[in-house]
């Protein structure tokens, strides 16, 4: 297994503990001088608290001792509850430097606890990736230089720490369409987790996806830039070149083109050559220049 985080992971017990009015002070208020509590207020007989509470506890694991969780029974903790104005449960509050700093009541999507644990971490100056986002980058840097079998498996690694880490099971995507594994790429995207599946993450690496499978039936360059020049007006062999330049990884050619195609007929097949400037731009980083240069352009085409 990939040694992913900096951290040794504490034991389980010393994460999530029962807590009871009398060890309340030392273990949240006292303790939260050190690292910030997680306290989720339940009851045996709430059913949501049934459902929020492994959650919970999953996301302050994942946190590898970025935060640790105090479980208090509301039915043996009525004083606590009472105190801290417990209206319904469960609900969750988050102690750092002996005062609450954020909380929620209700239940919340793995997503939703992950950022709620991420913004407790943040105010005490800590990190609740666990290494992961080094791990992510340095996955990403194994894809920039073509190790892209390298790249997948520290992905995957990453994904068995975090299954719900988008950054990460989007590279994994990337890394398999840069091996030229489209069919799997794909059936990788197909289970993404339903909290992720709408990511940014995601989203590109389905942009990138749809614009390896053109790829697949990109013709010959050449070919095809003969053809324009012989036809500037051949709209289908001015698309078919960009998709051709992109192929080739000349994704400001294939930009250029589109661009150009848009200029001329920004209708041709049902505004094909926009929507595939979309899918180029959704595919590359959002600050690459090809991306600012073509959004830019294409603006000042729509807005003139």
């Amino acid at each position: 297994m990939l040694e992913l985080g900096s951290k040794p992971e504490a034991p389980q017990g010393d994460l999530i503990k029962d807590v009871s009015e009398a060890d309340f002070m030392a273990e949240v208020v006292d303790r939260s001088q050190e690292v910030p509590v997680i306290v989720d207020f339940w009851a045996p007989w709430c059913g949501p608290c049934k459902q929020l509470g492994p959650a919970l506890e999953a996301a302050v694991t994942a946190a590898r001792g970025a935060v640790v969780m105090a479980k208090v029974n509301v039915d043996e903790a009525q004083m606590i509850a009472s105190q801290l104005r417990i209206q319904s449960i469960p609900t969750v509050y988050a102690f750092y430097k002996g005062q609450p700093v954020d909380g929620f009541q209700g239940a919340l999507s793995a997503s939703e606890l992950k950022a709620f644990i991420d913004r407790v971490v943040q105010v005490s100056g800590g990190d609740a990736s666990g290494g992961l986002d080094e791990a992510v980058a340095a996955a990403e840097e194994m894809l920039e230089q073509g190790a892209a079998t390298d790249a997948a498996q520290t992905f995957a690694a990453i994904l068995e720490e975090d299954p719900v880490n988008a950054a990460a099971y989007g590279g994994f995507v990337r890394a398999h369409i840069a091996m030229d594994d489209l069919d799997q790429a794909e059936a990788i995207l197909n289970g993404a987790p339903v909290e992720i599946s709408k990511s940014a993450e995601l989203e590109a690496a389905h942009a990138q996806l749809a614009l390896a499978r053109q790829a697949e039936n990109a013709g010959p360059v050449a070919d095809l830039t003969a053809q324009v020049e012989a036809d500037p007006a051949d709209h289908q062999a001015r698309f078919d070149l960009a998709q051709a330049l992109y192929a080739k990884g000349d994704a400001a050619g294939a930009v250029d083109q589109l661009l150009e195609l848009f200029r001329r007929d920004r209708e041709w097949n049902e505004g094909a050559a926009k929507t595939q400037l979309f899918t180029i731009f959704e595919a590359l980083k959002a600050n690459d220049p090809v991306v600012l240069n073509g959004r830019r352009k294409l603006s000042s085409m729509i807005f003139a």
